[in-house]
């Protein structure tokens, strides 16, 4: 289907400015086209990550959860909630603005802290072990916030560049196309009827 023409006047000015306004909408088509395919392959690359992270966090999940039923277990649960009481944060996070190919997130780093004892008699080496593995459940669950939001974030700048390529291929630059087509047409046939009757005014000049 053949877009309409841009309404300008048929001028040899007009047709060197549509001319290079198309030079330009054609590199930006192609650095845009080329921003895609980046955000494609990293939005490939993310998924990759977040799917990786995921099974790790459930994995996880399933170990902490083991070694808090094998405390509750051996220290009783009113002992249990007594000790936690007093367990301070198993890990220290810093979160900090990152940028990939115009597209802004956070970056999470965190570490684990060491497990310093409680200090309460009665707790039992799995009590310990089972904050060490919360810290890394912890720790696992902001990285995989941290790829969650940042696959989003890249998905959706992926759809913004697919949308401004097609519309430049399929809408703005064929425009510019046919307009300046139907202009260079429409000046050849000026030129042809003038060189015509130019001529023709000679023939009649020599009768």
């Amino acid at each position: 289907m053949n877009q309409p023409l841009i309404k300008v006047p048929p001028t040899k000015s007009t047709l060197l400015n549509l001319k290079q306004r198309l030079r330009l909408l054609e590199e930006g088509h192609s650095l845009l086209e080329r921003k895609r395919e980046l955000l494609t392959r990293l939005v490939y690359q993310r998924i990759g990550d977040y799917r990786d992270i995921k099974r790790s966090a459930q994995r996880r999940v399933q170990q902490a959860y083991q070694w808090l039923s094998l405390a509750q277990l051996r220290m009783g649960a009113r002992a249990l909630r007594q000790a936690a009481l007093g367990v301070e944060a198993g890990i220290e996070l810093k979160i900090l603005p990152r940028r990939n190919i115009g597209v802004e997130y956070p970056s999470v780093s965190g570490e684990i802290r060491p497990i310093n004892p409680v200090g309460l008699f009665g707790t039992d080496p799995s009590f310990d072990e089972t904050r060490k593995q919360f810290a890394e459940l912890a720790l696992l669950l902001a990285r995989l916030g941290e790829a969650e939001l940042s696959l989003g974030r890249l998905i959706s700048e992926q759809r913004k560049a697919q949308r401004r390529v097609n519309a430049l291929r399929y809408n703005i630059i064929p425009r510019y196309q046919n307009t300046i087509a139907y202009i260079e047409n429409l000046l050849e046939e000026e030129e042809r009827n003038t060189l015509f009757q130019l001529k023709v005014l000679r023939e009649q000049q020599k009768i």
